[in-house]
């Protein structure tokens, strides 16, 4: 099954029922105050670029976000793909595109933010095999059992002459 990536709008039916079960998926795994979740109306913001990947059909089978912190700090956010296309390199696929958009536009840093325990295990298994390393927490998270934070390095920076 072919499956085509794009920057899209967030302020899509589809896209909402997508953030909708990403959010039920997160709800039971940790306590409200540790999930960081964006609304579809802080993703349409100017300062994220959403990836949706849809099927050939032209469905919404998973989502994954840049956020940009300024020049210095991109942050990857909503990574999700649907249940039934897990194992078929989507979330892969999402986070490359992430990736590059966070090259192309000079960041010299990714970081993320995400849960802990088995429901998160596949998610961490994803960043580490893409060079992301564990970390402490970052921007305002709160250092806690219910968070992983990792970070990928995407430039060196400029040496001192």
């Amino acid at each position: 099954m072919a499956v085509s990536i794009a920057i899209e709008t967030p302020l899509q039916d589809d896209v909402r029922v997508l953030v909708a079960q990403l959010n039920a998926h997160l709800t039971p795994l940790s306590p409200p105050q540790f999930q960081f979740k964006m609304s579809v109306e802080q993703m349409a913001g100017s300062d994220t670029t959403l990836f949706v990947a849809r099927d050939e059909a032209g469905r919404a089978v998973g989502m994954g976000a840049l956020k940009q912190h300024g020049p210095d700090l991109g942050e990857v956010k909503r990574m999700f793909t649907l249940p039934e296309m897990r194992g078929r390199n989507v979330g892969r696929a999402l986070l490359e595109r992430i990736v590059e958009l966070a090259r192309q536009r000079g960041l010299p840093v990714l970081m993320l933010e995400t849960g802990t325990g088995d429901g998160m295990a596949a998610a961490h298994r994803l960043y580490t095999r893409h060079g992301f390393v564990p970390r402490g927490p970052f921007l305002d998270y709160p250092d806690s059992e219910w968070s992983a934070f990792f970070e990928l390095t995407l430039s060196a920076p400029a040496q001192a002459a």
